[in-house]
């Protein structure tokens, strides 16, 4: 078996660009003893690639030069060594930028395509989903009448995290970039406001949606978003942070003053709680999440938007896309029907 897949041609300096990846065709050994043979259907993009690609030190390893970048798969079987799985089933998997891949039976999570659309599983009710139940209800423990503020907000996460802030009995409050963002937050999920980052006056239309303080920050964002956060936080405050993509691009240190003392002081002067987090740390919570996830979407608690991109040979330009927030939704990649 062949399969097409794009590898890590170089490290990125800045945004990534087309010639930091090559498209090759690969033989794939055969599935030994516990493995299986699988055709990549969905493949999904996500913020956290972007420190893959990076050799810097991070909480994962980075991908080598030459290998194939890394990405959770919604796949089909041909072909399995191991009972548990037979020809046709549907699994997730973590197969990346590829057509077919050869991965160990244990590590698949079998899916039913009629309890949920296969796309699901890369989204709402998979690692974006659960990041956003661990993280928030985890770290951040919203209590009803507080109000949650969350970054990034029509993606697959902060989406999540504020209808989860809203189910908690929280007043939710979205950041998004640009007026189609913005009415997705109010319209589609039922944020209680929303406010566009690109605002020449963002940091006065924050303050004023949030007029009793910020009691619970998920951080997606960090940048200018979080220097309008900051002195918005009320005592006790709790800040999940998740991601920084304003910063994942970066070549350097930001220009002006160091800023540091005033973070340090504003924590110890309001005793904030300001946490990083990755939610494999979690997973113990992973059938919870589950259970409870499905149950808010079949009640119409929990809604998602998905942006599918058809073909693998698009991959490329859609991460770019992501990294600039192009996309509407949890970014998915069709690789095959």
């Amino acid at each position: 078996m062949k399969t097409t897949r794009i590898v890590l041609a170089s490290r990125p300096t800045g945004m990534p660009e087309p010639q930091n990846f090559r498209t090759e065709t690969a033989e794939l050994d055969p599935p030994q003893p516990g493995q299986a043979l699988l055709q990549t259907l969905y493949l999904s993009l996500d913020p956290y690639m972007r420190g893959r690609m990076s050799d810097a030190p991070s909480y994962a390893p980075p991908v080598q030069i030459d290998e194939t970048m890394c990405g959770a798969t919604v796949s089909r079987v041909l072909e399995s060594t191991d009972p548990a799985l037979q020809p046709g089933d549907i699994v997730l998997g973590y197969g990346g930028w590829q057509t077919h891949s050869v991965e160990y039976v244990n590590y698949l999570r079998k899916l039913d395509p009629a309890a949920a659309p296969l796309t699901t599983a890369l989204g709402v009710l998979g690692m974006p989903g659960f990041t956003a139940y661990s993280g928030l209800l985890t770290i951040g423990q919203p209590k009803p009448g507080e109000t949650v503020v969350v970054a990034a907000a029509t993606g697959p996460v902060g989406a999540t995290v504020g209808q989860l802030a809203k189910i908690k009995g929280a007043r939710a409050v979205g950041i998004a970039g640009g007026p189609q963002k913005v009415a997705l937050l109010r319209d589609k999920f039922g944020f209680d406001a929303a406010i566009d980052h690109r605002a020449p006056d963002f940091a006065e239309q924050l303050a004023a949606a949030t007029p009793d303080g910020i009691d619970v920050y998920f951080e997606n964002v960090g940048g200018a978003v979080f220097d309008a956060v900051l002195p918005l936080l009320n005592k006790f405050a709790r800040v999940p942070v998740c991601g920084l993509i304003a910063n994942y691009n970066a070549t350097g240190l930001p220009e002006g003053p160091d800023r540091l003392p005033m973070l340090m002081g504003t924590i110890l002067r309001k005793s904030l709680s300001i946490r990083g987090f990755i939610q494999t740390e979690f997973l113990g919570q992973a059938a919870e999440f589950q259970a409870a996830a499905t149950q808010w979407i079949a009640d119409g608690q929990l809604v998602y938007l998905e942006d599918v991109v058809d073909g693998l040979d698009n991959t490329v330009a859609a991460f770019q896309g992501l990294l600039t927030g192009k996309n509407l939704g949890k970014l998915v990649i069709k690789v095959a029907d």
